[in-house]
């Protein structure tokens, strides 16, 4: 850069407008975004460990995607390059290109090429970038107002990670004021500049999430008044409405805010709200939406989602679209709206969707010839007998015949359905009784018979606990759960996850790959699940592993505090953290503790699933009353409900109302559901010898029986286990509760 060109730069950013002054030159200068930017998220981790793969970042306008692009440029050890797809084209791709391959040959850099507005890029220039993102010349970064599953290339999509920007809530755009005003060398902050609360509402609220809008607001603001007397630039109501007045609409007539916008519509309508139908139309019309696509959805609708609930909603819809061909605008927005409430309030039914049942079993079934009776009887009638059989309908009573108008085939098939709204409820009867009796005359017609059975086998006894067995696999099983589990929190991908006693890692790696945005933090109890853990986690990229911390449940909020500062989580799952606790008090209050701290700006959701101490099988339930002498086994089911109502080996066997009253105490709102499980497990030599062995370190089942039987009684008890069901698979019970809380 020679002389010229660096005063001539120096100007520019002189010159420049405030909201390109005001850009953020790093994260910690970065507002808003915090979901996929924030502490602990992947993008931020990326950034800072500069380990980019490429990414298309989507968004409407002034919500930080050339900022952040900006950010990374400041950031990377890569060559930078950037390029606006209005601007550029092939030959600027190539050029981009050959310099990238320079600055790998020569200096071993990576190159990061920033492609702004890359949707503006036609097929031909998106299709000059793939080969080299995907043999990693460059790492693209894109920035795009449209949908990129419409708008870019799918196989450039498939290599990118793509990241949504949402428009910047109130507390972001206020910070960004902030900025702004108390900035001395890009800002304002060598002025005096006194904003009202009003005027600073104002100013945020027409906004409309955009920063951009905000701060050329701001600027035309300051830079239009005139100091006071004290050499204050005073900004009021009146000066925030003269420097931004109408709303910034995100609505491209052919983008995603379009086709959302009509879809909100479309939906508050079929769901019969004339409040929110009049809003999104309303939106529309702000926007600038022509009205007669409008009126074209709502004569789909009309046909759709009403139908003969209210046959006259097709006439009505079609009578307003002419009346406001007529009229035009602004009044012809009397019928608009007249034809949303109208079909907002009318009864609804969707059974015309018959017509794609119908058009389905054209598709897929046999081609059906014509039945003889429905043909054409005036050409050849004499020769094949078309036509003959059929019942002329008007010479019947009531003008009907129950007669068949289906192809053989498919008579008995029902593709019409009436619903019970409006005047199709007055024909959902007549319909129904008519069916009913073209049936019975083609039962008595054609003497339909029960179908055959075809084939027979004995039933295996021992394949039938075999397939019994496997349906009841542990692993299907513990899969169902997680799932259930997951079901409760509801991840997003952006979201960081807390998963406690991860031991297996079962809730960990799904968590992963529901959270590709976010993080996953991983809390083990001893240094054999720590390392297994990490040990399984190499396979993955060091980005997405999830970090694992070790520590005694009481210390994890501590430890917390150091390894995972400034992250906030947004859901906290565990698998049997509370069943394996040495104290639920404790445990419970543990639990208090880490969602208290991260209960801001929304509450942290736990979700857990718990084997219910107190409702385990029990032992004595497996065994037949006959098998022991009825003293023995009255004996044997008092001594193990008595165990079970008492500490064992010093740890509470605690129930369903005891964790209940706990969670409440710990000022958390809880939520518990019960799931009795049932599975096969297999009584095998071993089994049997873990329970009835005596004298070992750890006490048994024996040992415990021993407190209230005699050794005699015990010795029969074992016997008739291994008699009865060594090696035999029994149903095993237990009581399973899902959790979720948050705190209140």
């Amino acid at each position: 850069m020679n002389l010229f060109d660096q005063h001539r730069q120096e100007i520019t950013e002189a010159e420049a407008p405030l909201a390109a002054r005001m850009r953020p030159r790093t994260l910690d200068e970065f507002v808003g975004q915090d979901a996929i930017i924030g502490p602990g998220r992947l993008l931020r981790r990326a950034i800072q460990a500069d380990q980019l793969s490429s990414l298309i970042f989507y968004g409407p306008p002034g919500t930080g995607k050339t900022t952040l692009a900006r950010i990374i440029a400041n950031t990377t050890k890569a060559h930078f390059i950037a390029i606006n797809a209005v601007l550029a084209g092939v030959k600027e791709i190539r050029d981009a290109i050959a310099t990238a391959q320079d600055q790998r040959g020569m200096y071993d850099q990576r190159t990061i090429l920033f492609v702004d507005e890359v949707h503006r890029f036609n097929k031909a220039q998106q299709d000059a970038l793939l080969p080299w993102v995907e043999n990693g010349t460059v790492i693209l970064i894109g920035a795009t107002t449209e949908n990129p599953y419409f708008e870019v290339n799918k196989a450039l999509v498939s290599r990118s990670r793509l990241f949504q920007l949402k428009p910047l809530d109130e507390a972001a755009l206020r910070q960004v004021v902030q900025q702004a005003l108390s900035d001395p060398d890009r800002g304002y902050g060598r002025l005096t500049v006194q904003i009202d609360n009003t005027a600073l509402d104002h100013l945020v609220n027409v906004a409309n999430g955009d920063a951009r809008a905000l701060l050329n607001a701001l600027e035309l603001a300051v830079e239009t008044t005139r100091p006071d007397a004290n050499s204050t630039i005073h900004i009021t109501l009146n000066v925030a409405e003269e420097s931004i007045q109408r709303r910034a609409v995100l609505y491209d007539k052919e983008g995603d805010a379009h086709f959302d916008t009509i879809s909100a519509f479309i939906k508050s309508v079929r769901g019969s709200d004339p409040d929110a139908a009049l809003y999104w139309l309303a939106r529309m019309v702000y926007a600038g939406e022509d009205p007669r696509f409008i009126f074209r959805r709502l004569l789909i609708l009309a046909g759709e989602d009403v139908g003969l609930a209210d046959p006259h909603a097709v006439v009505v819809v079609n009578a307003c679209a002419e009346t406001f061909d007529r009229v035009g605008m602004p009044e012809g927005r009397y019928p608009l709206a007249q034809a949303t409430l109208y079909l907002a309030t009318c009864p609804k039914s969707n059974s015309v969707m018959g017509f794609f049942d119908a058009l389905s079993a054209v598709e897929q079934e046999r081609e059906a010839e014509v039945p003889s009776p429905l043909r054409d009887a005036n050409r050849d009638k004499k020769g094949f007998g078309h036509g003959s059989g059929y019942l002329y309908p008007h010479a019947y009573r009531d003008h009907w015949v129950e007669q068949q108008y289906l192809p053989a085939s498919l008579q008995g098939q029902v593709f019409y359905q009436p619903s019970s709204q409006g005047y199709e409820a007055t024909i959902q009867t007549q319909v129904a009784q008519r069916r009913e009796a073209q049936l019975a005359a083609m039962v008595d017609n054609m003497g339909l018979a029960p179908a055959e059975a075809l084939t027979f086998s004995p039933t295996n006894s021992a394949q039938e606990r075999w397939l019994q067995r496997t349906l009841g696999q542990a692993g299907e099983q513990w899969a169902a759960i997680r799932d259930r589990l997951f079901s409760l929190v509801q991840l997003q991908r952006h979201e960081m996850v807390l998963d406690l006693n991860a031991g297996s890692g079962l809730l960990t790696w799904e968590a992963i790959r529901r959270v590709p945005e976010g993080g996953v933090y991983a809390w083990v109890q001893t240094t054999k699940e720590a390392e297994a853990l990490i040990e399984q986690s190499q396979a993955l990229p060091e980005l997405i592993r999830p970090i694992v911390l070790r520590s005694p449940l009481v210390e994890l909020p501590q430890l917390l505090t150091v390894e995972a500062t400034g992250i906030r989580f947004d859901a906290v799952l565990g698998r049997n953290v509370l069943a394996g606790a040495p104290c639920l008090d404790q445990a419970v209050a543990t639990l208090g503790q880490i969602l208290e701290s991260s209960k801001h700006p929304a509450p942290t959701r736990l979700a857990l699933v718990e084997a219910i101490p107190q409702r385990v099988q029990r032992l004595y339930q497996l065994l037949h009353p006959d098998w022991l002498s009825s003293a023995v086994y009255q004996q044997l089911s008092i001594a193990e409900e008595t165990i079970y109502a008492q500490a064992i080996e010093g740890k509470w066997l605690w129930d369903v109302a005891d964790l209940q009253r706990l969670m409440e105490a710990a000022d958390l709102q809880v939520e518990i559901q019960l799931e009795i499980s049932q599975t096969e497990r297999l009584i095998t030599p071993t089994l049997l010898e873990r329970w009835f062995s005596q004298g070992t370190q750890q006490l048994t089942y024996a040992d415990h029986l021993s407190r209230y039987l005699n050794e005699g009684d015990i010795a029969t008890i074992r016997d008739r286990f291994t008699k009865h069901l060594c090696n035999q698979a029994v149903k095993w019970q237990s009581t399973i509760a899902f959790v979720s809380a948050r705190i209140n």
